[in-house]
């Protein structure tokens, strides 16, 4: 569980085999997709639901749910925050990550959001994290999945993450 974590600890804070994770990420529809929403301070995203079938408890930080594969080789984790510190996405990762930013292998900050990935013991780690300042809210979701089926993931994580949104 403590690698599952990786990006969430940066931060403070899919089924069996590779064939059948690309065969399940060129369904598309087929993955059961609906909108998940946390009501308390209104997180919403899209989610597979049908990768993400068995609920896995509650975020290490803020308010939300944790959700994993049936087989647990996946974890989603949508949650959001108050703004209590009035961090913009840049402040936020400068006092959060645990570490040097040359090592993720990916690395977008805006005025908006972050994005941050990546690669510790076979396990790409994404965290994706939107501001909102009018709510003084923060609306975040973290994947973990198996490296060596990068590829069947990679547009599960973009609809996941292009689709997160205050309420």
């Amino acid at each position: 569980m403590r690698s599952t974590c990786l990006i969430a600890a940066l931060l403070i804070g899919v089924s069996s085999g590779m064939a059948h994770a690309q065969r399940m990420a060129s369904l598309g529809g087929e993955l059961g997709w609906s909108r998940y929403v946390e009501p308390r301070l209104g997180t919403t995203v899209d989610m597979p639901a049908g990768l993400f079938t068995a609920p896995a408890g509650t975020p290490r930080r803020g308010v939300g749910e944790r959700f994993a594969t049936a087989d647990r080789r996946a974890q989603m984790t949508v949650y959001s925050m108050r703004n209590e510190a009035g961090d913009t996405p840049a402040s936020f990762v400068r006092k959060n990550l645990r570490q040097n930013r040359r090592g993720l292998d990916y690395d977008r900050v805006t005025d908006r959001f972050f994005a941050i990935s990546a690669v510790a013991g076979g396990r790409i780690f994404y965290t994706r994290c939107n501001f909102d300042p009018g709510r003084g809210t923060i609306h975040c979701v973290d994947l973990a999945y198996p490296q060596r089926e990068e590829k069947a993931w990679d547009r599960i994580v973009t609809r996941i993450s292009l689709s997160l949104r205050p309420l």
